[in-house]
């Protein structure tokens, strides 16, 4: 083996001990600590509400619909809306980051920021 060989191997195996490391610092760091609730209206921020804190919020909309956002246990779900299908409602509680929950007629939106990603890439139910 010649010395230029053995500098290449060294090299290879000092990139992939410094990739291994990086990923899994980058792994440790997936969970934020404040997970919250982002609504948004029709594409405009409504507010944002802390998963760790209990409360019942009702998103008024300029036509008198609206929405119930309900945090407790650390989960957010729509706990009543005024849209007819109800779609959101009966939407599974969510607390993984970048979960959302969507009311088309009222045109809210609910996304989980921050917090812990979910493991399953994909659900059907």
């Amino acid at each position: 083996m010649k010395r230029n060989d053995l500098i290449l191997i060294i090299v290879i195996l000092v990139l992939t001990f410094g990739f291994v490391i990086y990923s899994g610092f980058r792994q440790s760091r997936r969970v934020v600590d404040h997970p919250m609730a982002v609504v948004t209206v029709d594409g405009v921020e409504y507010g944002r509400y802390p998963l760790d804190e209990d409360r019942n919020e009702r998103i008024e909309l300029e036509n008198g619909a609206y929405n119930v956002l309900t945090i407790s246990n650390g989960e957010a779900y729509i706990s009543e809306a005024s849209c007819r299908d109800q779609i959101c409602v009966h939407h599974f509680h969510t607390h993984y980051a970048g979960d959302t929950i969507v009311c088309l007629p009222n045109k809210v939106v609910v996304e989980i920021v921050g917090g812990e990603e979910d493991d399953i890439d994909a659900a059907t139910h």
